[in-house]
């Protein structure tokens, strides 16, 4: 517009100069024709530009991707078309989200039906086992212990599960205070002490008392306790799972060792997936315990990875940045 307004400026001016009138009025004419023109190609311009926006957002509704936008040149087109792909992308994340939650939703469904449907299998057998008449009172005292039992187990999963979900959501309270390592893991070997006496595996705990780190106490504990008792269980009589740490001036670095059975390399990167059982995995397992430790070590913060190698062992390295 302004550019206009200087031609104009500059075509009055010459006409003023010139004492001719038949030259003011080609000048006069060559101008307004040369306004009309350059009208008509900016309108084009945003026609197209306007059918090229049009274009994209129908492509935006039609397709799962997000489609590649032509860049306008400059002025309020460019604004507005950066302001329709910033509302797109918000968008289409909020829908890709959306799915993520909806398909968390189905998965977690799933997963609680699978798990449940062979306890309450069994209960329903020992129910109907205990109506029948010529059961003894033996029979009946056995049939309601296996009850009780199963009951136990699905409250059990009931309530990790709901503390998993709450962990992924974020939504678990947590009391972040400075703890003593040792302490921690202290506490932890005089609980599973006597499951590491019972397996004949020697349990060896090597922590420092100078080492702290900021965590919740009972749920850093939970976590660890989980990679604990997991190495213990796949460890053969006479093994040994050792756990250690040490600290630089950015991090807390534990870990927990042992030289058993190992993991399988197709096996490996699907140990910290919810209900995911392995080869080697105990059929009493759920498949819930190194999920857990996982969602609480990164809320704390940290990370934990594993390496396994079959039949030499699995060390599992757990890392706290201060």
């Amino acid at each position: 517009m302004k550019v206009k307004l200087i031609i104009a400026a500059c075509a009055v001016g010459i006409c003023l100069l010139c004492h001719s009138l038949i030259v003011s009025v080609v000048i006069l004419s060559c101008l307004v024709v040369g306004f009309l023109a350059a009208e008509y190609v900016e309108k084009r311009k945003i026609n197209k530009q306007i059918s090229e926006l049009t274009e994209y957002i129908t492509k935006v509704q039609d397709f799962c991707e997000l489609p590649q936008m032509k860049d306008c040149s400059e002025g309020s087109m460019r604004i507005l078309q950066s302001e329709i792909y910033k509302v797109v992308t918000i968008l289409r994340e909020q829908y890709a989200l959306e799915n993520r939650q909806k398909k968390y939703m189905s998965d977690m469904m799933s997963d609680i039906s699978h798990q449940f449907k062979t306890p309450l299998t069994a209960v329903s057998l020992m129910t109907e086992l205990l109506q029948g008449a010529e059961v003894t009172e033996e029979q009946r005292i056995e049939y309601a212990s296996k009850i009780d039992a199963q009951i136990n187990k699905m409250t059990w999963l009931i309530r990790n599960m709901l503390t998993l979900s709450q962990i992924e959501a974020g939504v678990l309270e947590m009391k972040f205070e400075q703890q003593s390592l040792k302490l921690i893991l202290d506490d932890i070997f005089d609980s599973l002490d006597v499951m590491a006496e019972m397996a004949e595996v020697d349990l060896t705990i090597n922590i420092s008392d100078e080492i702290f780190v900021t965590a919740d106490r009972h749920w850093l504990r939970e976590a660890l306790s989980n990679i604990i008792k997991n190495c213990i269980e796949h460890t053969s009589a006479g093994g040994h799972v050792n756990v250690k740490a040490e600290r630089n001036n950015l991090k807390v670095i534990l870990t927990v060792e042992d030289d058993g059975e190992g993991i399988a390399p197709e096996y490996l990167p699907h140990i910290f997936e919810r209900f995911y059982k392995a080869g080697n995995t105990s059929p009493n397992s759920v498949g819930i315990g190194l999920a857990m430790a996982k969602q609480i070590i990164n809320s704390h913060n940290g990370r934990v990875e594993v390496t396994s190698e079959p039949d030499k062992g699995t060390k599992f390295t757990v890392t706290f940045w201060s």
